[in-house]
């Protein structure tokens, strides 16, 4: 579980330093120590909140065929980079840029549960 809370965060880092090299109208002029204390935030709401609003959400995403699931992420990284952190993501298309690189490294670092 301990290894698992520390791949979340390691992603979310990753995640936000791509997104501030790679997405267009993310810009960031801080240090990197607040880019780390962001990544660690969205870590932890991504292992611990994510996974309640999931089941919160679940008709929704029956009905849009798991497309809901990306809607979370979106209002996810909106709430905690655009509202706690000074990285500043100017439009739609950049949080929606944001958003999929943060998806992918968790979805590339984060192993899932084997049955």
């Amino acid at each position: 579980m301990v290894k698992k809370l520390l791949l979340y965060i390691i992603a979310s880092v990753l995640g936000i330093f791509l997104a501030i090299w790679l997405a267009p109208n993310v810009q960031f002029n801080g240090s990197n120590e607040i880019i780390v204390i962001t990544g660690v935030i969205l870590g932890l709401v991504n292992f611990f909140i994510k996974p309640i609003l999931k089941l919160v959400s679940f008709p929704l995403q029956i009905i849009t065929l798991g497309f809901f699931n990306f809607v979370i992420n979106i209002f996810l990284v909106w709430l905690i980079i655009d509202v706690l952190s000074p990285i500043e993501i100017n439009g739609l298309f950049s949080l929606l840029i944001t958003t999929f690189i943060i998806w992918i490294l968790n979805f590339l670092i984060i192993p899932k549960n084997k049955q």
